[in-house]
């Protein structure tokens, strides 16, 4: 990550986020992962470490993240995802 201030362009951060959407994708079932989250956090508070306030936050947080993501993208297929990706990638590069 950058320091506060500097200089960079629109065209430095769409590439980057496009290419980490694509290959977000193809990670195993990202549809899936807000479940498999759900899943460990689960076990995990069982334990005494779950037992921490902060960590509970940052759990919920991971979680709503993986499942906005996911739910972004849930309403377009895995090609019209790749094609957006690519087209976005070339088009800022």
């Amino acid at each position: 990550m950058l320091k506060e201030n500097q200089k960079t362009s629109h065209h430095d951060v769409m590439p980057s986020m496009a290419n980490f959407v694509s290959d977000l994708w193809f990670e195993g079932d990202f549809k899936k992962q807000p479940l498999y989250l759900l899943e460990i956090f689960e076990l995990m508070l069982a334990t005494e470490l779950g037992d921490d306030q902060d960590l509970r936050l940052k759990m919920l947080s991971c979680l709503r993240t993986s499942r906005n993501l996911a739910e972004t993208l849930s309403a377009f297929s895995d090609e019209q995802i790749i094609k957006a990706c690519r087209k976005t990638a070339v088009k800022f590069t």
